[in-house]
């Protein structure tokens, strides 16, 4: 099995976005350790782009690019 480092960062913002969107749908999703460990490594990355991930509009931008 590969490290979440080992994908694309594009395949797992898509993927990430994907199932984010669901949430309202399936709540079961927000106990996900997969969506929460998905977050925090896309969070580490944003982070490492000099993104605020605390700022709602900055974390949505990085995510779309």
């Amino acid at each position: 099995m590969k490290n979440l480092s080992e994908y694309s960062l594009t395949e797992l913002k898509l993927i990430y976005s994907l199932l984010h969107a669901q949430v309202i749908e399936q709540p079961a999703l927000m106990d996900s350790d997969l969506l929460h460990d998905l977050q925090s490594f896309l969070q580490a990355q944003a982070t490492q782009d000099n993104v605020d991930v605390s700022t709602h509009a900055e974390w949505a931008a990085w995510l779309s690019n």
